[in-house]
């Protein structure tokens, strides 16, 4: 573990397009020579249904839920900055879902650090996203 907090450097839940160069900007810090990125997008299937969009709803504790993953995450690896953003709304084939990153001094800390982030937001963060099929029908997915 590193002799030195962590920074959750940003933690955002939008209605707007997302930018991977800001989140990966969010985490650049000149101690670390490892920095993992994860970006979530829009696929066109899904357990073999054609899926033509989505949409996204974020229960008002997302983003402070987010937040609380990113700072245990910190508190357990030797990261030194975290930043999770997801976007809410209408969203197209190819769009970014989510956009996670994690810096460390070394790069495996860094893929660990960016893995728990995004394995413990799926599990535990309130965004549920209701998919649009090509059949014309839409499930939601994560609904508690």
């Amino acid at each position: 573990m590193p002799d030195h907090p962590g920074e959750v450097a940003l933690v955002a839940v939008r209605d707007e397009p997302l930018s991977v160069d800001e989140v990966l900007g969010a985490v650049r810090h000149p101690r670390c020579g490892g920095v993992a990125l994860f970006v979530g997008v829009v696929r066109d299937h899904d357990h073999g249904d054609d899926v033509t969009g989505l949409d996204y709803s974020a229960h008002p504790s997302a983003e402070p839920t987010m937040r609380e993953v990113c700072e245990e995450v910190l508190a357990g690896s030797d990261a030194l900055r975290v930043a999770a953003v997801h976007r809410t709304g209408r969203l197209e084939i190819g769009d970014l879902a989510v956009v996670v990153a994690a810096a460390a001094p070394h790069r495996g800390q860094a893929f660990d650090a960016c893995r728990a982030v995004i394995d413990t937001l799926k599990a535990r963060t309130p965004i549920w996203k209701q998919q649009h099929l090509g059949d014309g029908s839409d499930e939601w997915v994560g609904l508690p």
